[in-house]
């Protein structure tokens, strides 16, 4: 086994390999950094480059770009609240109110020390692992993986927000959301409402963005100001290195959360939707004080860092032993394996051990080098946090937009960005969490898809009392509601007026909670009515989940209601509340912004997206941003040879077919380049 190391390690330091890491190391950081984007579209553009690869070099490229792209995702969620990727959602929480308080540099210090920590760990643990996971990956069938997503579940509904049964009440409109469409045993359409555009369910992307990207992006504008709420000389102690320092002070809760990452990745398909979430609670349930999670405590960042770095890896195991992607870019990777003539299984672990080990040193050296590149880059970066907001938003809009027409290319997918920012927007005013229902949405169709099989294959639900690991799964359910219940009322007791609403889900605005608690009533009642009319193996899911969800959305009226008593007797009535309310949401302001969103989206259809994007840029920084005309069109200027270099003519995108693209090149003279405009 030692000659295998040794050999991997000459076959990743052989020319060209190196050169073709490095290329894949910068690559994965853009693709990380950029909202949309990511390793797996990163792995779709790579793949066909490598065919006449030799076989080191081609996995050096891909395997690269892969490693890094869960350590730079940290900066989008950081600075701007939108997670870069899904393995980067609970890193928002913390990260976000860092840079909010002029510490982005310090998030970035510890997110990418304990990043090339956990990618390194995760690689080491693959390359001894191999032959010891076959017992762990038998013993879960079904019916645990499908237990092990409750109890992502309900650690991410559990620990976000102030009130345990609003997470997971959004946590089963996550689940409900992903019923949207054909079942996954038959083909019933449910709760489709007639657009042939839900019938393959609602796009993931799009759903995402919208929910994180336009809400926050709305606070942004209306307070007209930097990400930052600091000015630059009060943030003197969240530098880089306080950060680095933060990673090894916490080094206990680094190493837990690294095994944490490359033990649940090793579990095929849910491994890297949950990790994130699985080590932010776990570093919420053993901290001693719980207080500043979710306010910018730097342990809410060091966990899910750690954990989604050393995911890779841990993915990889089932993936090389055995051919079974444990996530969907490994499936990708596995086959790039194939098309190089590798074929995954003993082999692996015998004749081609030196193959193995040239993965599992790519793996370590990508994060290495990926983390030491934006060390260096992090200081410049972190100043976006000091930038004016107007000058941010236009770019990010136009990478949101595009990221969530990359899904479908379909308009649908701009209308789903600009629903959910709306529905995001009404979540986070009314204290209402957002990552419960995004994570139930990621698992959604796995976990039907397992309930169905456990309920076919033990004709019933006797799976949940028989096999003991889906017991330990559900008690450990029991015990983190429970925990959080405890946590929370300890918190409500010591808590302070001032920092009551800091963090994802505690804002207090009863006259926006109650319409939406009871919203999901109603929703959730019609879609337990609407499911009794479907065959059975369509009904089953939907309806178990609307049956609790109808319960605990009556309790959450009744918490609402009593809120609302209590607000309406301190402002002295409803006209004065429905005033105060309107002032601390901005709401002339959030409407305004829709308003621009609803504008673009008019003027795709009429003239296209490539000239309708920049024409929303020079028109918001003109009109919003109060800046020269002059700045506005360079910036469109700009913008529009984003659109037309990258995903014109490397992503080859498919454009939406406006009215104007229709009808003027009749009028034209054949020969002009209508591509860069259309």
């Amino acid at each position: 086994m030692l000659d295998a190391f040794v050999q991997g390690f000459l076959h990743v330091f052989a020319w060209p390999t190196p050169g073709y890491l490095l290329l894949g190391v910068m690559m994965g950081i853009i693709l990380g950094a950029v909202p949309g984007l990511g390793g797996v579209i990163g792995l779709v553009i790579l793949l066909p480059f490598t065919f006449d690869m030799e076989t080191i070099p081609a996995i050096a490229l891909l395997l690269g770009m892969f490693s890094v792209t869960s350590t730079s995702d940290t900066i989008a969620s950081v600075l701007l609240g939108i997670p870069g990727t899904a393995a980067s959602q609970a890193t928002v929480l913390d990260g976000h109110p860092l840079a909010k308080q002029g510490h982005a540099e310090r998030a970035f210090g510890a997110a990418f020390t304990v990043s090339a920590f956990g990618g390194v760990f995760g690689a080491l643990i693959l390359a001894v692992s191999l032959p010891l996971v076959l017992p762990i990956i038998l013993a879960f069938s079904k019916a645990e993986l499908f237990m092990l997503g409750v109890l992502g579940l309900t650690m991410v509904g559990s620990l976000t927000g102030r009130v345990v049964v609003k997470g997971l009440l959004m946590a089963c409109l996550g689940l409900l959301m992903a019923c949207v469409g054909y079942g996954q045993t038959m083909p019933v359409p449910r709760f489709y409402f007639g657009f042939d555009y839900l019938l393959d369910g609602l796009p993931l992307l799009p759903v995402i963005l919208g929910l994180f990207a336009i809400p926050e992006l709305i606070e942004l504008a209306a307070k007209n100001s930097s990400i930052s709420q600091t000015i630059k000389s009060d943030s003197q102690k969240g530098d880089l290195f306080e950060g680095v320092k933060d990673a090894f002070r916490h080094w206990g809760l680094t190493l837990r959360c690294s095994l944490i990452g490359t033990y649940v990745g090793i579990l095929p398909g849910l491994g890297s939707s949950i990790v994130d979430w699985i080590a932010y609670g776990h570093a919420v349930q053993t901290a001693k004080d719980k207080s500043k999670f979710g306010t910018g405590d730097i342990r809410g960042v060091i966990a899910p860092e750690a954990a989604n770095n050393a995911v890779k890896g841990g993915s990889l195991i089932p993936t090389v032993a055995f051919g079974i992607p444990g996530s969907l870019g490994a499936a990708i990777l596995l086959g790039a394996l194939i098309i190089q003539g590798i074929q995954p299984g003993p082999e692996m672990l015998t004749t081609k051990l030196d193959v193995t080990f040239s993965l599992v040193w790519t793996i370590a050296i990508a994060n290495i080098i990926g983390a030491g590149l934006l060390m260096v880059w992090c200081k410049p970066v972190a100043r976006i946090a000091f930038i004016p907001g107007q000058l941010i938003i236009p770019a990010v809009i136009t990478f949101v937009m595009m990221g969530a027409w990359l899904t479908g290319v379909s308009i649908g997918d701009w209308i789903s960005v600009i629903v959910m920012g709306f529905i995001g927007y009404v979540m986070k005013r009314g204290g209402w969490p957002r990552p419960p229902l995004v994570l139930a949405l990621i698992l959604g169709s796995i976990m039907e898809q397992t309930f169905q099989i456990s309920m076919r294959a033990h004709q019933g639900p006797s799976w949940l009392w028989e096999r003991p690991i889906v017991v330990l799964l559900g008690l450990l359910c029991l015990i983190t509601i429970a925990l959080a219940a405890r946590g929370i009322i300890k918190t409500k007791r010591d808590e302070t007026d001032k920092d009551t609403e800091a963090g994802e889900g505690n804002e207090r605005n009863a006259l926006i909670s109650l319409p939406f608690s009871i919203t999901l009533a109603a929703l959730f009642t019609y879609a337990a009515i609407a499911s009794l009319g479907w065959p059975s193996s369509a009904a089953r899911f939907p309806f178990a989940i609307a049956l609790p969800a109808i319960a605990m959305a009556l309790f959450t009226c009744l918490i609402d209601a009593r809120s609302l008593r209590s607000e309406l007797a301190t402002a002295g009535g409803l006209g004065p509340l429905w005033s105060t309310t309107k002032t601390k949401i901005q709401a002339r302001k959030s409407a305004v912004f829709f308003a621009y969103l609803l504008g673009l989206l008019l003027l795709s259809l009429l003239v296209g997206q490539k000239i309708a994007l920049p024409v929303y840029v020079a028109v918001y920084l003109i009109r919003w941003g109060n800046y020269a005309p002059y700045i506005a069109i360079g910036y469109a200027l700009v913008a529009w040879g984003i659109l037309i270099a990258f995903y014109d003519r490397v992503m080859h995108l498919v454009w939406y077919p406006s009215l104007l693209s229709e009808w003027l090149p009749a009028y034209l003279p054949e020969g002009l380049p209508l591509w860069l405009i259309f």
